[in-house]
């Protein structure tokens, strides 16, 4: 099995590998086969997956539909030794082949992070069966294998750490400068304020002329937030008894977190023919967070607003949305796209209920203001606790059911308790002693 020779890669609920920390997807490819060279104890043979390049991976994921609880594989860039890219006129008339190799260590698995003593060099090839631009992606697989990002993600962690050591000991050399000559007298104070403007000077300078390191940072940044994000999921599924200080400040940093952004956004130019899937895929995965904050059901309208504000530059059509969303049915996701018989269209788990909402509803207009006065779209926004556009909805959809009786009027809209199905046909002027109907007999009566 590859599982035994090639490390796993954990996927999202929508299918969509997890990324890591600053790792960034470049291009995809479907209907890939991944196979090794004969060896004694190494065997990789994967058959039509999609094959997706990143910053960091070669990550390897089965066919559609995926399994549920299934996972991918996928052979680490610090382990690739050599990329092998031949031309030749086989390629006119059999599909194109990318061979490299990798370092095995001598347990049989490729090597995840650094050369270990006795590993040998593997050849692996992926036959790419599909309709995909091969030449860019080949192309950007040697970019991103000449780039190394992950060592510069090393170097990142090291330098840090040596600046702050650095920080530390030389708050700890008073009365001294930097050639060690002792500061004493008015000469020594304007050399130590001399040096100061020299170093805040450079400081500055290395800091505006170095964009990739502002960029990083702001990576740092990102990835932070989307840890954040992940614990806070985790965390709203657990039962627990929080005061509303706590979910108060919940609230904020959920709005915070929401404004940060996507780290590695699907584009045409990275999925090409595979761009509709994957922004299906990981429109999917964002859409849970605010799912949660909104009750399990908000509107297209929102859900487009807050996705391309998380991407950033990268916008998106409402075309491509739309489109995105009508492929939910086609994947095993924990969402699903809802239109209403007015044509309102709403994003809602598939474990939302309208039963619950039903109820909630007829709770609030049998109360002894409400059968007589009725209720509006913003009073039932206000008990639900949704936008009153999503609450008129409900309505009409509870009205549909025969929960509720509408009156229109030059104000609006008022729905009342349908009261119709307590009386009898065959006495219509009989009272009853119980029920929604002598309630409201009463309440009328006293008015």
């Amino acid at each position: 099995m590859a599982g035994d020779h090639l490390p796993l890669a954990e996927l999202t609920s929508s299918g969509r590998p997890v990324l890591l920390p600053s790792e960034i997807e470049c291009s995809f490819l479907s209907n890939v086969e991944l196979e090794s060279e004969n060896s004694a104890n190494f065997s990789v043979r994967l058959k039509s997956g999609l094959l997706i390049l990143t910053t960091h991976r070669l990550i390897w994921l089965p066919p559609n539909p995926v399994p549920p609880g299934s996972k991918g594989c996928y052979v680490p860039l610090a382990a690739v030794s050599h990329i092998v890219s031949k031309k030749s006129m086989k390629s006119m008339f059999a599909s194109p082949r990318l061979s490299f190799q990798v370092s095995v260590g001598p347990d049989g698995r490729v090597d995840t992070k650094s050369l270990v003593r006795g590993s040998r060099s593997i050849v692996m090839t992926a036959v790419m069966r599909g309709k995909g631009d091969v030449d860019s992606f080949v192309a950007k697989f040697w970019e991103n294998w000449r780039g190394r990002a992950w060592e510069r993600d090393n170097e990142e962690l090291g330098s840090s750490s040596s600046v702050k050591s650095g920080h530390e000991s030389g708050s700890g050399s008073g009365g001294f400068d930097s050639t060690g000559m002792r500061v004493v007298g008015v000469a020594g104070i304007l050399r130590r304020e001399q040096e100061i403007w020299e170093s805040t000077d450079k400081s500055l300078h290395d800091a505006f002329q170095d964009l990739n390191a502002l960029m990083s940072k702001a990576k740092e940044m990102v990835m932070l937030a989307e840890k954040m994000r992940l614990k806070l999921l985790s965390g709203s599924s657990q039962a627990g008894a929080a005061n509303n200080e706590e979910m108060g400040s919940k609230e904020e940093m959920q709005d915070w977190l929401l404004s940060v952004g996507i780290i590695s956004p699907v584009t045409k130019e990275s999925a090409g023919a595979l761009y509709h899937q994957q922004l299906s895929r990981q429109l999917a995965d964002f859409v849970k967070f605010p799912l949660e904050r909104s009750g399990g059901m908000i509107n297209l309208i929102d859900i487009y607003c807050l996705f391309n504000r998380a991407r950033g530059t990268e916008l998106i059509s409402p075309e491509d949305l739309l489109r995105a969303c009508s492929l939910w049915d086609k994947f095993d996701v924990p969402v699903m796209l809802r239109k209403f018989d007015s044509g309102v269209m709403v994003i809602q788990n598939k474990s939302y209920r309208d039963e619950e909402v039903f109820a909630r509803i007829k709770t609030l207009v049998t109360k002894p203001d409400t059968l007589r006065m009725g209720i509006s779209a913003s009073d039932a926004a206000l008990t639900l606790g949704i936008a009153p556009a999503m609450a008129k909805e409900h309505l009409l959809t509870a009205e549909s059911q025969g929960l509720l009786c509408r009156d229109v009027s030059p104000n609006g809209f008022r729905f009342y308790v349908n009261l119709f199905p307590e009386i009898i046909s065959d006495d219509l002027y009989l009272v009853q002693h119980h029920g929604v109907y002598a309630m409201w007999n009463t309440i009328v009566s006293s008015a």
